[in-house]
């Protein structure tokens, strides 16, 4: 059997596309980390007239009740433009902490941005600072104040500890993970996907000894390895999407994360020494997949899961 994405599933990853290009997406990830998040914001609304921030909640609140398959696609073409602010959070995991809560309604809408912590594999709060609803989930889940701030890899990254308040509420917190280790595991592939795009193009301009270095067998072998990381790793992602067993969930984090990692050093390798400078915007995504490969668990945490199932 052929497992592929409808038609209606293209064309909406077509119009995120077509939405974030037209976006000063690089710019809004530097004024996030600069602490302007005005940019950032504009391009959540985007997200939200295109029911991106719709996807997971339930339709009584206003949402779409998609399923996970959906909720892939949108996040690894956000990943793919390295979208500031809580998405995993915001987009994957809020919904289902809040269950029942009427605030929910505010997700859909795009008005409310959350973030989550989730201890022990999410310590800290990500944007705790600027998120309009800031939540921790531990045994029970609880609206939460934040502390005490730590410094990320990715810049645009802001990470708290987070203290829980108010009273706790009953909630599938085990689903919820597994959305938010899905999801990061999606924008990982979405990064490298770019990267890769990125690395091909400069390789067409980049002149060494006279020759494009595009045209290096050496060169071509490294990207056509990078190519084939992230198609390996895209079917074990939607393949955890449809069974949202721990297990799949967990090998398609690793591979992502690992495919991240080689399209990082790959894209960085192509460019030389510019593509780690502020001014260029491949060093966006290479922060951004540091930072996302330990996110909702690191890929030790990931391989001992697997490991644990087999």
């Amino acid at each position: 059997m052929e497992f592929a994405l409808d038609q209606q599933q293209c064309d909406f990853a077509a119009s995120i596309d077509a939405a974030l290009g037209a976006a000063d997406v690089p710019g809004a990830v530097r004024a996030w980390a600069a602490g302007d998040v005005a940019p950032g914001r504009k391009v959540w609304q985007q997200l939200s007239n295109l029911g991106v921030t719709a996807l997971a909640v339930p339709e009584k609140f206003d949402g779409l009740e998609a399923r996970p398959v959906d909720l892939v696609v949108a996040l690894e073409r956000l990943g793919y433009w390295c979208v500031p602010g809580p998405v995993t959070e915001s987009i994957a995991v809020a919904p289902i902490l809040l269950a029942d809560d009427d605030r929910s309604a505010g997700l859909a809408s795009g008005e409310l941005v959350a973030t989550v912590a989730l201890p022990p594999h999410v310590p800290y709060a990500v944007d705790a600072d600027t998120a309009g609803l800031v939540l921790v989930a531990d045994e029970d889940v609880s609206d939460a104040t934040r502390g005490d701030r730590h410094e990320s890899v990715d810049l645009s990254r802001r990470l708290y500890e987070v203290t829980a308040t108010g009273e706790p509420w009953q909630a599938d917190i085990k689903r919820a993970y597994e959305f938010g280790a899905l999801a990061t595991a999606a924008q990982l592939v979405g990064a490298a996907e770019a990267m890769l795009h990125a690395a091909v193009e400069y390789a067409k301009q980049r002149t060494q000894f006279g020759r494009v270095i595009g045209s290096y067998q050496a060169i071509k072998h490294k990207l056509a390895d990078v190519h084939i990381a992230i198609e390996l790793a895209r079917p074990l992602v939607y393949g955890a999407a449809l069974s949202l067993e721990p297990r799949d969930v967990s090998a398609a984090k690793v591979a992502a994360g690992e495919a991240g990692l080689l399209t990082a050093r790959s894209a960085l390798q192509t460019h030389g020494a510019i593509g780690f400078t502020q001014e260029h915007d491949l060093s966006l995504l290479l922060l951004r997949v540091q930072a996302l490969r330990s996110a909702w668990g690191t890929p030790e945490a990931h391989r001992r899961r697997v490991l644990e199932a087999l």
